[in-house]
């Protein structure tokens, strides 16, 4: 019986998806050729809530916390000066306080704005959302990082992290997990340099944007669904995952709970939550995801 209720329910959500004119399952997405006239990942700074109707519901969020995950969704972002930051605020959606060993955040850099560093043996990773930073070495080596590019920082290195104009960046530390005679580099990349990889059994489409040497002890993924497509494999596993969807909606099922999200909202999962994925609406779906890797859990 909960099977069939379950069907039924994820059945109307898509039906749902497919009459709205407007709402969360059916805003054009930039990954389509319906809204080349818009900013990648626009949607993640200049979100609204969905449907239309619960805009101005007092009160109304998508938000959820519980013991095992969470899904943070826009509405419920609250920005604050970053320490050591200069002309940025940030808003911390994962945290340890949940339960995480990292920290993601969003960064709104401002005009003249300039990064703070990292704590002692804490690894940073950016990934530009919105403008354009520069960030430069303690040896004076400097990239330009527009949207889709990325860098990593290995911990205890030198870097800053500046703008001229308003840039968005979401971020990710997290103290090093140390592995004899494994170093790792810093680097700095974009998500259309990285081959597609296999994903046996499963038809989405995967990159992974660090090295997959025994030096990284996480990984950050990108993962596009196509409208309809879903993960065949029903995940429960040990490690943690923090996700930002850049682009696209769908379900979630989290545990227990099935989630209805959008571009813009934030997940963050525990070890061994039962997690699984369907992208809806008629537009493709775009992930970034957070995971832990290359070290055992003792």
């Amino acid at each position: 019986m909960r099977t069939i209720f379950l069907l039924l329910l994820i059945s109307g959500l898509f039906r749902y998806s497919l009459a709205q004119e407007e709402g969360f399952c059916s805003a054009p997405s930039v990954l389509s050729k319906e809204s080349k006239s818009k900013p990648l990942y626009s949607k993640i700074y200049d979100s609204t809530l969905s449907p239309l109707n619960l805009q101005n519901l007092p009160g109304f969020t998508r938000s959820v916390y519980k013991r095992d995950h969470a899904l943070i969704s826009p509405e419920s972002h609250v920005y604050g000066p970053l320490p050591d930051w200069i002309n940025t605020s940030g808003a911390f959606l994962i945290s340890p306080e949940m339960g995480s060993h990292f920290i993601m955040y969003l960064a709104k850099l401002k005009e003249n704005s300039r990064s703070g560093l990292p704590l002692h043996d804490v690894e940073r990773f950016i990934f530009v959302l919105h403008g354009a930073v520069t960030v430069t070495s303690a040896h004076g080596e400097s990239h330009i990082l527009k949207v889709d590019s990325y860098a990593y920082f290995p911990p205890n290195f030198e870097h800053s992290i500046e703008s001229d104009a308003p840039a968005i960046i979401v971020v990710f530390e997290r103290r090093y997990a140390h592995l004899s005679n494994h170093v790792t580099e810093p680097l700095v990349n974009s998500t259309d340099k990285q081959p597609l990889l296999e994903t046996p059994g499963e038809i989405f489409e995967l990159r992974k944007l660090l090295p997959m040497s025994l030096a990284y002890d996480f990984n950050i993924h990108i993962m596009d669904f196509q409208p309809g497509e879903f993960l065949n494999v029903k995940e429960v596993h040990y490690n943690q995952h923090g996700l930002l969807l850049l682009e696209g909606e769908g379900i979630y099922r989290l545990g227990d709970s099935w989630y209805p999200v959008q571009a813009g909202d934030v997940i963050w999962m525990a070890p061994f939550v039962p997690q699984w994925y369907a992208a809806l609406g008629k537009t493709p779906t775009r992930y970034l995801l957070y995971k832990d890797v290359n070290r055992s859990p003792l």
